[in-house]
């Protein structure tokens, strides 16, 4: 068992670079399957989850090689189209192979995903759109059982812009030789991102980034050499740090656009916001001015993935902060955590009132999910005196070894296994 010690109480100061995107890597790496040949991803961080989708390239029949931040994978033998469960259940991401499986092998059986307990997330409009093609889709015993058929052109209609459903849909759109345009898409630069990887290898797709995206597929796809972008939430977690400490951090090769919204709370609570092309400064008052209501909700909206450790960053600011969390019912399970430290926060369903304290003392605490892990930190690392966070496989998920990030720009942090 690992746990992270912290002594808190020090500004973060500096520059780090951002690793690549985990919320982009996972579909990418699913999207290598519809190419018959090789496709090389760059810039792929070292966690996980991107281990755990390698595992299930290889059961796939894929060859998988990887060399520093390259991946390169070779799916010209794919000779399965089914998942093992234990994969399935290490992220919620597995979801993902189902498109790209399904085009590329005209059927896909799977176990629902497992993943960080946010809540219920259903899996419907991944189901409702491969239907709406013109799948096959059975449930039952715990296992999902699609069968392609014959793909045909089809309109497909999101009540809701998931992200997940968004890129299953593109990726099984790929074994249908006519054109398919989904409605109520996903606007996410992640999106976009899978957008840009399919169309170097050839595929037609146009539209990332708006709310409709036309897909003609059925064509074979060529090999390609690709870039992964950098990861958006990492960056405001580290902008976070900077805020929540009273520190002055800068990120480099990110799009500042990507986290707009982010930065947009940060300027109006009193930081000093810089950015550049590929960079962004962020210098912080010793105690943030409270930001009202911050409101999470798709892109371009202010991300839910941020709110966790964003929060983190008000625990000490002069006023009340609240939170409105509309996308995922159970995403305040790191509030009783932040409480030991001395943080003052009253929940009320879906609401988060965080009312700023002048400091916060160290305590023990265990994370539970992935991004309200990295609130813990954040937050011991602006508290004063020593603690400890505990389940850090959460935490180690999204973040390539984030004790070193933050030990970068002179937080005291170190990784101990105990017995």
């Amino acid at each position: 068992m690992s746990i992270l010690q912290i002594s808190g109480g020090q500004p973060l100061q500096g520059s780090i670079p951002v690793q690549g995107a985990k919320n982009s890597v996972l579909p990418l790496l699913a999207a290598t399957l519809v190419c018959q040949g090789q496709t090389v991803l760059k810039n792929c961080p070292a966690l996980h989850d991107v281990e755990v989708t390698l595992q299930i390239l290889r059961h796939l029949g894929c060859r998988v090689e990887r060399s520093g931040s390259t991946i390169a994978v070779d799916a010209s033998q794919v000779l399965r189209s089914d998942i093992p469960d234990d994969l399935m259940h290490e992220m919620r991401s597995s979801v993902i192979f189902m498109g790209a499986i399904l085009a590329r092998t005209g059927q896909a059986e799977l176990s629902y995903p497992g993943g960080c307990e946010l809540g219920p997330r259903p899996i419907d409009l991944h189901l409702k759109a491969l239907r709406t093609m013109g799948a096959e889709v059975l449930e039952r015993d715990g296992r999902i059982h699609c069968r392609a058929g014959s793909l045909s052109g089809c309109e497909i209609r999101f009540p809701f812009p998931s992200v997940g459903a968004t890129e299953n849909a593109m990726l099984a759109a790929l074994g249908c030789g006519e054109e398919i345009a989904i409605y109520g898409a996903a606007r996410e630069p992640e999106i976009v991102d899978l957008q840009n990887l399919l169309r170097s290898m050839g595929a037609q797709v146009s539209g990332a980034g708006t709310d409709k995206i036309v897909i003609t597929g059925g064509k074979p796809l060529h090999e390609a050499v690709y870039t992964v972008i950098s990861d958006r939430i990492a960056a405001a977690t580290w902008l976070a740090g900077a805020a929540a400490t009273g520190g002055s951090v800068e990120v480099t090769g990110i799009c500042p656009g990507h986290i707009r919204a982010v930065l947009d709370v940060y300027a109006a609570s009193g930081c000093r916001i810089k950015t550049g092309e590929t960079a962004v400064l962020l210098t912080a008052p010793e105690r943030l001015r409270a930001a009202g209501l911050i409101r999470t909700a798709p892109s371009p909206a202010f991300p839910t993935d941020a709110q966790a450790p964003v929060t983190a960053s008000f625990l000490r600011a002069l006023g009340q902060t609240q939170f409105e969390e509309t996308i995922f019912e159970n995403r305040y399970r790191h509030v009783p955590e932040l409480r030991k430290l001395g943080a003052r926060i009253e929940l009320d369903d879906r609401l988060a009132y965080v009312q700023g304290v002048e400091a916060l003392h160290g305590a023990e605490l265990c994370s539970t999910d992935l991004r309200g892990g990295a609130a813990l930190v954040l937050a011991a690392l602006s508290a004063e005196g020593e603690s400890t966070v505990s389940g850090l496989h959460h935490i180690d998920r999204g973040y390539e070894r984030i004790e070193a990030a933050l030990a970068s720009l002179g937080g005291a942090i170190k990784r101990l296994d105990i017995s």
